[in-house]
């Protein structure tokens, strides 16, 4: 794969993976939570889980390619937080919009 496609490859699976806890009422898509509405706690957890996902994604891909570079603090702090923005429209969906009826 090329290396500016893995990139956008990573870029968009941060995309898709920061919104999938706020689309749906499932754990991860698949396994029934017991409730009618799944908390926002459960939501939190299911996002840092699928962080982990993109993050070692994005590592696999970069071994792959050559050497992988250790990262610091600094790194996964600053990709946590683009995690969270990438989250933002998923979050409105479901809290922020206003329902009609």
């Amino acid at each position: 794969m090329d290396n500016s496609l893995s990139a956008w490859f990573v870029i968009l699976l941060g995309i898709v993976a920061a919104n999938l806890p706020f689309l749906s009422e499932r754990l991860f898509l698949v396994l029934p939570t017991g409730r009618p509405v799944k908390p926002l706690w459960m939501r939190l957890i299911e996002l840092a889980v699928l962080y982990g996902v993109v993050i070692g994604a994005g590592r696999l891909l970069e071994s792959r390619a050559g050497n992988a570079f250790s990262q610091g603090w600094e790194f996964y702090a600053i990709t946590a937080c683009l995690f969270i923005v990438l989250a933002y429209p998923g979050f409105v969906f479901r809290y922020l919009r206003r329902r009609h009826g």
